[in-house]
């Protein structure tokens, strides 16, 4: 079940960053897929060790089709997936508390991509480059956060592992 959500925001990332350019949104900068492995942490709650490597192939696999470097994301989505792990443990997860999660999920994937680029000198980085992608990826990703849950409150209990409010 988890696989389908990857699947269509991975697909959904593609569309929507070919769409964006050619109607001049650079308001919206989309990390769908992020916000799908932040959703779907319940359906694994009892596999954690298959969610890690769920996370890292599908890291993997948005590296060659959107970023053309390879295990970058692949990483950063399994340190994301571990604070995930974490943060599931301490926050109980309602409508609010997934925009919260969803926000410093964001802030930080970005942070860590950024800090990683800028260590190994791949592309010019600075903190304005930062925020300005910060700025422009909240609106759309916490609305497909909350549309993702919607969703996940919807699927049987027999398929999640945890209760979601």
């Amino acid at each position: 079940m988890g696989i389908i959500f990857i699947v269509i925001s991975v697909l959904l990332d593609g569309i929507v960053n070919n769409i964006i350019p050619f109607i001049n949104l650079s308001i919206f900068t989309p990390l769908l897929t992020l916000m799908s492995i932040i959703i779907i942490y319940p359906l694994y709650i009892k596999k954690k060790k298959e969610y890690l490597i769920t996370i890292f192939v599908t890291g993997i696999i948005y590296d060659l089709l959107y970023t053309n470097q390879l295990f970058l994301n692949a990483i950063v989505f399994l340190i994301i997936g571990l604070i995930i792990i974490y943060l599931y443990k301490k926050i109980t997860i309602n409508y609010i508390s997934i925009l919260l999660f969803s926000l410093i999920i964001i802030i930080l994937y970005i942070a860590i991509t950024g800090l990683i680029l800028l260590i190994f000198n791949v592309v010019p980085v600075n903190s304005s480059k930062i925020l300005y992608i910060i700025k422009n990826s909240i609106l759309l990703n916490l609305i497909y956060s909350e549309i993702l849950f919607f969703i996940m409150k919807k699927i049987p209990k027999k398929y999640k592992k945890i209760s979601l409010n």
